[in-house]
């Protein structure tokens, strides 16, 4: 996309957000760090008075959270009884946006409002309204005008789209506890993957009624494990909402070899495959204090039992770590000491990737 487009896009928006409100003194919130470049040149446009204000958000919080948002910046205290509109570089699933709604719910602001410069519409999970949208394109990663990839090209006037030919599907697995669903979201990032977690397909449809949903929830209700044939239609459905992916990280599945053989069988069928399985590796004790603290936070009643954290660490043992000698035969197999900061593992994951 080209500057002229962007800046086109950008005093459209100022323009109709003028509309609204141009009798008033709005504060805006732009979103670091990807929309600096936006938000300087957004005022530049907007001919009224008003207010501006960043936050800043961090996509993984503690050592076993999974998908939580956390604030590094907050939002100014000075912003009762006014309009806010939060000005974001991209939206896409719309992780982050929940952070930023649940930071406004808690004040007493008159009324907030969401504009996006980029808008990623056919993966959007659609819980909250976008009042404003500069452009929408499609599910690719993008990379300039704040935008980065591996924190370059931000610089960049224009937008491209990142240009990826290879493929990368990854497994990763681990003990309760052991950080696959932190280090999923990073990875996730770093290598523009489509994160698939068995647990969130699982709950999204079941919530939503679908098929696969009604007929997972008839197996829980009667107390059953529910099929893999129903499992594997689920990731089935998530990979094919992906055509132009340039990879996937599978986490929570596959838990078993049938599943793996499974999981196999249904990627050569897209002419795809199992890249590699990484397995975060930590000792037992040490993840039993990290569950123990995770449970005081989330309320999670299997992570505040130190019995039954056990017993579910051998559950593991029986069914998953088989996967290892699996994977093993294909010479797909990584382990990664899972013990230390968050930064300093998600290195151990890279070097692994990388010298794919």
């Amino acid at each position: 996309m080209s500057e002229a487009d962007i800046q086109a896009a950008v005093k459209q928006m100022a323009k109709e957000i003028a509309n609204d409100y141009k009798d008033e003194v709005p504060v805006f919130v732009g979103v670091l760090n990807g929309s600096f470049m936006f938000v300087s040149d957004f005022l530049k446009e907007y001919q009224y008075p008003c207010e501006v204000t960043f936050v800043k958000l961090s996509s993984y919080q503690g050592l076993t959270s999974t998908g939580i948002v956390e604030t590094l910046l907050d939002v100014s205290e000075n912003i009762e009884g006014r309009s806010v509109i939060i000005l974001e570089d991209i939206i896409d699933t719309g992780r982050t946006l929940q952070q930023l709604v649940h930071l406004f719910s808690n004040t007493n602001v008159k009324e907030f409002k969401i504009a996006s410069l980029f808008y990623k519409s056919e993966i959007y999970n659609g819980e909250y309204n976008i009042d404003y949208v500069g452009i929408e394109i499609p599910n690719s990663f993008i990379v300039g005008y704040g935008l980065d990839y591996m924190e370059l090209g931000r610089n960049m006037k224009e937008v491209y789209q990142l240009n990826q030919t290879t493929m990368m599907n990854l497994v990763l697995f681990g003990k309760p506890g052991a950080g696959k669903g932190t280090q999923a979201e990073i990875l996730k990032e770093t290598y523009n993957l489509v994160h698939i977690s068995t647990g969130v397909v699982f709950r999204y449809n079941i919530k939503n009624g679908t098929e696969l949903g009604k007929l997972a929830k008839s197996y829980i209700d009667n107390g059953d494990l529910v099929p893999d044939e129903v499992t594997i239609s689920m990731l089935k459905d998530e990979v094919e909402k992906n055509p132009d992916a340039a990879g996937f990280i599978f986490d929570g599945f596959p838990r078993t070899t049938a599943q793996a053989e499974a999981l196999d069988n249904f990627l050569e069928s897209k002419d795809m495959q199992v890249n590699a399985t990484i397995a975060l590796e930590a000792d037992d004790d040490v993840l039993v204090s990290r569950l123990l603290e995770r449970g005081k936070e989330s309320g999670r009643s299997d992570d505040q039992d130190e019995d039954k954290i056990r017993n579910r660490f051998e559950e593991y043992n029986q069914k998953t770590a088989p996967l290892r000698d699996y994977y093993a035969a294909q010479e797909k197999f990584h382990a990664v000491n899972g013990i230390g900061d968050i930064e300093e593992i998600t290195k151990r994951l890279s070097a692994v990737i990388d010298a794919l």
